[in-house]
């Protein structure tokens, strides 16, 4: 799952409270953002890999889009392409 954030410092402690709350679900965490010299950016991109109970990593999900200035899209590499 992909996940930007475009105004970090508003919403920052917001996702990192979901991700804590279901950090048993988290295998990979991968977070970027593009630092400045006077802060740390705005935006950041959190990239998850997730592991578990399905039913878990939706309410992640809708936990996660409730929450302004995110965007959330979802990977699935279990799925063979042709």
């Amino acid at each position: 799952m992909g996940i930007n954030v475009s105004d970090r410092k508003e919403v920052a402690s917001d996702v990192q409270n979901v991700l804590t709350k279901y950090g048993c679900s988290i295998r990979t965490r991968l977070g970027l953002h593009e630092p400045d010299d006077d802060n740390c950016g705005v935006g950041g991109l959190i990239i998850i890999e997730l592991t578990g109970d399905p039913s878990e990593w939706e309410k992640l999900e809708n936990e996660l889009s409730a929450i302004k200035h995110t965007e959330l899209n979802k990977m699935d590499f279990e799925k063979k392409l042709n």
